[in-house]
């Protein structure tokens, strides 16, 4: 049967989709439902009808699902930021494992019997995780001034200072900015005429050191009576960094290139583990602290160093992962395209007296060809070796010819970290038909509420 725009179906969910969308058939049309979780009955409008597939909004839940819980947050199917708050935090667990083994069979091809797969690492607590946050500022139909977050798949921005991934004491610094905007009337950014001062607040905070640091995204240099703005969020226990981020360009990227210190460091500090890092406005780090380190940890395990080991990192950002196996290896040698990554991964190795990690700036797919091809030169009848190599590359997942120098170096195991398991399941099965065979798999929630899960897998060369 075929159904048209508009039309109202009762629809019962039986699967869920990549983006946490409710999947139901009826009469053999599929529906795609949005905010309904496996096993809701439910009431759906179709919004875009297509031959054999429809999309459709939820209007009304019939029967709610077992697994169904009401959300903390008032906002939550409104907001882009959580799309499964809907669903018990066991069955998040469960859809994220399904999702991370359904991607390794279907894309990579591997049957359940070559996937040794772990139970996935939960939280004990899935709320107020994030170490970091960035509320975009705006102006509601009244034109009053608000802050919150972007609606899903838009830049409309829903009214909301209480969010509850982040940590609670954002919600105060929010009231201080926009109470100094209002008393001064320090203006906020609009994105459609590009006028307009303030962009965006940023705010970190150290899990372990307590440490808080504020950034304010202008479009200009300076704030109005910036100085009683300090003097009000240094009130505030545990600030530490204040700083302007100065981005005038007409983009949706929030950051831009130019730090202006107004108080404090430019950064703030925080461990993993028993490693320190030096985190500033600008730098990559893990927003889960939490998970991140029981991520490290299984990467770690994975390695299986024993203190003799020459360890690659590539895509190393800040060093996190590269300080954590300096710990455990002969030298580490890390890899990343971004300059202030590499200039605060040597900060933080010296920060630390880590002694035996190297850190090159560069593509991965530029800088370890190259490196493999001038060892040659310079070692005649040798090859650049790996014991292990470490790779935690972006959403895209590593270029062809990372993979391929990698397979040339010949490392006894690789540990690939990955933030999407569609792009892991093509890398996966790249390497395991050049030599490689996965030996353990897992998942961990660094996202809960959300449809993003990382995963760990080790890989064997076969012939060692």
């Amino acid at each position: 049967m075929e159904y048209k725009k508009n039309d109202l179906l009762t629809v019962t969910i039986e699967d869920m989709g990549h983006d946490g969308e409710g999947i139901g058939k009826v009469d053999g049309y599929t529906v795609f439902v949005k905010d309904a979780v496996i096993g809701d009955t439910v009431s759906a409008k179709i919004m875009k009808a297509k031959k054999n597939y429809g999309y459709a909004r939820l209007m009304e839940i019939l029967e709610p699902s077992a697994d169904r819980v009401e959300p903390l947050c008032p906002y939550a199917r409104q907001c882009g930021g959580c799309q499964i708050q809907a669903l018990s935090y066991e069955k998040q667990l469960e859809y994220k494992e399904n999702k991370i083994r359904n991607n390794l069979m279907r894309i990579g091809g591997f049957t359940s019997e070559e996937l040794p797969m772990e139970p996935i690492i939960g939280m004990d607590d899935p709320f107020h995780y994030r170490n970091k946050a960035q509320f975009p500022v705006g102006y509601d139909k009244e034109g009053n001034l608000i802050t919150g977050f972007y609606a899903g798949r838009t830049h409309s921005i829903i009214s909301n200072r209480r969010c509850y991934l982040g940590v609670e004491i954002n919600e105060k610094i929010l009231d201080i900015v926009l109470k100094h905007m209002e008393q001064y009337q320090v203006t906020a950014y609009d994105e459609n005429t590009g006028k307009g001062l303030v962009r965006h607040v940023l705010i970190r905070y150290g899990f372990q050191s307590k440490e808080i640091m504020v950034c304010l995204v202008v479009n200009g240099n300076h704030i109005p009576q910036v100085g009683k703005l300090v003097e009000e969020l240094r009130k505030i226990d545990g600030m530490t960094s204040i700083t302007l981020n100065v981005n005038r360009e007409r983009t949706n990227v929030i950051l831009g290139r130019e730090i202006k210190l107004l108080w404090g460091p430019p950064y703030i500090t925080d461990t993993i583990g028993n490693v320190k890092y030096q985190i500033s406005p600008l730098s990559f780090y893990q927003v889960n602290p939490v998970q991140t380190e029981k991520l490290y940890g299984k990467a770690l395990e994975f390695a299986g160093l024993t203190g003799n080991e020459t360890v690659w990192d590539i895509y190393c950002g800040i060093g996190t992962i590269s300080l954590f196996l300096a710990q455990k290896a002969k030298q580490v040698y890390g890899v990343e395209i971004v300059p202030a990554a590499i200039e605060d991964a040597r900060r933080n190795a010296a920060l630390n007296n880590i002694c035996n990690a190297e850190f090159y700036v560069g593509k991965a797919e530029e800088v370890l060809p190259a490196y493999y091809e001038e060892y040659a030169k310079n070692h005649p009848g040798e090859n650049a070796r790996a014991d292990v190599i470490v790779v935690d590359p972006p959403r895209k997942g590593c270029e062809e010819s990372v993979l391929k120098t990698m397979v040339r170096m010949k490392p006894e195991r690789i540990v690939y970290v990955s933030c999407d398991s569609a792009t892991l399941a093509r890398d996966l099965k790249w390497l395991c038909e050049n030599g490689y065979e996965i030996t353990r798999v897992v998942g961990c929630d660094m996202f809960p509420e959300t449809v993003h899960v990382e995963t760990v897998v080790g890989l064997q060369r076969k012939d060692t």
